[in-house]
């Protein structure tokens, strides 16, 4: 018998530890989107962790910039980038505070709000469709910049706060696979740090990383 997912929002705490700590960790937990036309609420089921300043496939490793200064904390906030001229991904930054790492949000599962989710992922053949690969879970949940640097650690009540993560049902160990990350190439290709529920069918599926052509 299945528990029902714990609605205790996630303390600071939580994300004041190391990235590989972290990214696991937060499989199995809820996603909470505050929107205008309603509340979106997604199981996370796939995630990237990155660890800055000694990880090549991470946006803050040479250093901080305008772009990715919220990578450098404090930790339980979000960092949204835009990439390839048109998606958005979504972050959530971990500790310590002045060392950056985060955790990118790959997949999920949409629990709550799926008609919402629908009218923003026109494409999406079913539900586990809805958020499956970082940018279409960004679209689904109406994710920009506009949300770079927002807290995700507020009280359960806070209807308020745009972003927020629950305590949910932490996928157990056995649940919790590991391998390379998708798209990332260079000195960072082979890391370990993709994380994601066994056999669940939202997780994206994995793509190495291709180089992108050259105009001639």
């Amino acid at each position: 018998m299945s528990r029902s997912p714990d609605r205790t929002p996630l303390p600071r705490e939580f994300f004041d530890r190391p990235v590989l700590d972290v990214a696991p960790d937060l499989l199995g937990r809820t996603l909470v989107r505050h929107t205008e036309l309603g509340t979106i609420e997604l199981r996370l089921t796939e995630v990237e962790a990155y660890a800055g300043e000694v990880d090549p496939g991470s946006h803050a490793f040479r250093g901080r910039t305008a772009r990715n200064g919220v990578m450098f904390g404090p930790p339980g906030h979000a960092y949204v980038y835009f990439t390839y001229g048109m998606w958005h991904c979504l972050n959530l930054v971990c500790g310590p505070e002045g060392r950056a790492s985060g955790v990118l949000l790959r997949a999920g599962e949409v629990q709550v709000g799926q008609e919402l989710a629908f009218k923003r992922r026109l494409s999406a053949r079913n539900d586990k469709e809805l958020a499956k690969g970082p940018a279409r879970l960004a679209t689904a949940l109406d994710i920009d910049r506009t949300l770079d640097g927002a807290d995700v650690c507020h009280a359960q009540d806070d209807q308020t706060a745009p972003l927020a993560i629950l305590t949910g049902t932490p996928a157990t160990p056995d649940q919790v696979r590991n391998g390379p990350r998708t798209g990332v190439g260079g000195d960072g290709a082979t890391h370990p740090w993709r994380f994601w529920i066994a056999d669940d069918p939202t997780v994206s599926p994995y793509r190495a990383h291709a180089p992108r052509r050259r105009a001639t």
